[in-house]
């Protein structure tokens, strides 16, 4: 089956597109490509791209790596012409590759995983004598047989010492690779030095830890002078980068056309037979509660972090000739990519969903650009480092044309450039809005760009603030939305 976005939940959208009475939300459906065709990700064969290492040779560089995504490189890297000086960039990223949740794990795993030497780092700093320079303290996860709790929630990786989820050392490499890409790209455009500048650069993260461990590499290879970084964070209650806040019309909608709808449970009722294979090596009860058989989004988890960190696909601990086959785990590859892209472009009503559930972060967005624009802001770069949760629904809102998960480091960039005034400009502020995906122009099905044809490529800003405003409203519209 291949999805029809015209038909779902129309009349649903009416009532709630009352939600955000001042935006004009409109739905671009996506491309219908073997990403979303129901029929191809049950019956094809291979997967979207590479599930097994974060290489990625560079003849073959863009395609889609769920262990490392591409980013911006200066191999690949599309100068604009000379009418056109970079003022401003903001990238937003997902960590890069880690442990699988403990969510995700079996209740016993048939491999060990071991994470001796690495691991989180937790510790207070001052700035006053002794407090300045203190001793660093890691974590190295333990259990105790005399805890007569400890086996109740399963052993999962048996004695293992690591966080589920920690970022591993694969990740910290590819973190600090992703900040020297960087660094050399943006170095002579952006004018930056070999340390950060609190007053030209700010880095954002989240709560979740792992995204700071990213940030500790990253920053190694963005400024490798750099030895002390201040992140910005806000609050679970509000925190836009993780979409934290409360917004029960998002939730409301979401659960309409996921849970409730058959648009959705027909692919979990196709693949039982899926289900049962799995669960015949996991242990997972058919009739589990903990969300297995809701998505494919555990077991997803579960296999790839295994073939990104080169450990080998799982077999039964009761019957080690029961194992879940590379066809059987590139089957669930192909269902994790349908069911984002059905959660973030498919569905009818998923634009408004990341309208209301990321239109915080896209605000601010449009506040740091609107500073550039009116010369009242001197920071150059603004770098978020954040989860899929993220990514997702920001793509969503952007109306990328082809949805996959994005992977481990998945990055959008926000190129802010203006245009010497001497060249004819179609912009009232002769400042033009560049948004790269895997390091190139991203691919939207919005009526932006070349003739309308959906390209993010030096579109007036005042597009994008036009856009904006017509699917988030303002601040106080999109809380007062969220609400209701």
């Amino acid at each position: 089956m291949i999805l029809s976005n015209g038909f779902l939940f129309a009349s649903l959208a009416l009532d709630f597109v009352n939600f955000a009475s001042a935006t004009d939300i409109v739905h671009y459906p996506p491309k219908l490509t073997n990403l979303n065709n129901l029929t191809f990700v049950l019956n094809g064969i291979g997967t979207p791209g590479n599930f097994n290492s974060s290489i990625t040779p560079d003849f073959e560089y863009g395609m889609y790596n769920w262990c490392n995504m591409p980013h911006v490189r200066a191999r690949e890297y599309q100068t604009p012409s000379s009418a056109y000086t970079l003022k401003y960039i903001e990238i937003i990223q997902r960590h890069h590759k880690r442990t699988p949740y403990a969510s995700n794990t079996f209740f016993k795993e048939d491999i060990p995983w071991d994470c001796t030497g690495e691991g989180p780092v937790y510790y207070g700093n001052g700035t006053v004598g002794v407090t300045d320079d203190p001793t660093v303290i890691q974590w190295s996860a333990y259990t105790n047989s005399q805890n007569p709790f400890t086996n109740s929630v399963g052993p999962g990786f048996v004695g293992s010492n690591c966080a589920f989820p920690q970022i591993t050392t694969g990740g910290l490499n590819d973190s600090y690779t992703h900040g020297a890409d960087l660094r050399a790209v943006y170095t002579e455009r952006l004018n930056l030095s070999t340390k950060a500048d609190p007053n030209t650069f700010k880095i954002r993260v989240t709560s979740n830890p792992i995204t700071s461990q990213v940030s500790g590499g990253l920053l190694k290879g963005l400024f490798p002078d750099s030895s002390d970084v201040a992140a910005l964070i806000q609050t679970d209650t509000f925190d836009s980068l993780t979409a934290s806040y409360s917004c029960p019309a998002a939730n409301s909608i979401f659960t309409a056309y996921t849970a409730d709808s058959s648009n959705w449970t027909e692919h979990l009722v196709d693949a039982a037979g899926i289900y049962e294979e799995l669960d015949e090596v996991s242990g997972i009860a058919a009739d589990d509660t903990a969300g297995w058989h809701t998505s494919f989004d555990h077991y997803y988890d579960n296999l790839s972090a295994k073939q990104c960190d080169s450990k080998p696909l799982p077999c039964s601990v009761n019957d080690t000739s029961l194992c879940v086959t590379q066809p059987l785990a590139d089957t669930v590859f192909r269902l994790g990519n349908y069911e984002y892209s059905y959660y973030y472009r498919d569905a009818y009503n998923s634009t408004l969903f990341s309208a209301l559930s990321y239109g915080a972060w896209v605000l601010e967005l449009v506040g740091h650009l609107k500073e550039q624009v009116e010369g009242t802001s001197d920071v150059k770069y603004f770098h978020n480092v954040a989860h899929d949760g993220s990514l997702s629904p920001l793509l969503g809102i952007l109306q990328i044309s082809e949805m996959v998960w994005p992977g481990m480091g998945s990055e959008i960039v926000f190129e802010l450039y203006e245009k010497n005034s001497s060249y004819n400009s179609n912009s009232i502020s002769n400042f033009f809005l560049r948004v790269l995906w895997g390091g190139q122009p991203m691919q939207t099905s919005l009526p932006f760009g070349t003739n309308s044809g959906g390209l993010l490529d030096m579109i007036p800003v005042e597009d994008f603030f036009e856009y904006v405003h017509n699917t988030i409203g303002t601040g106080p519209e999109l809380f007062a939305a969220c609400q209701k």
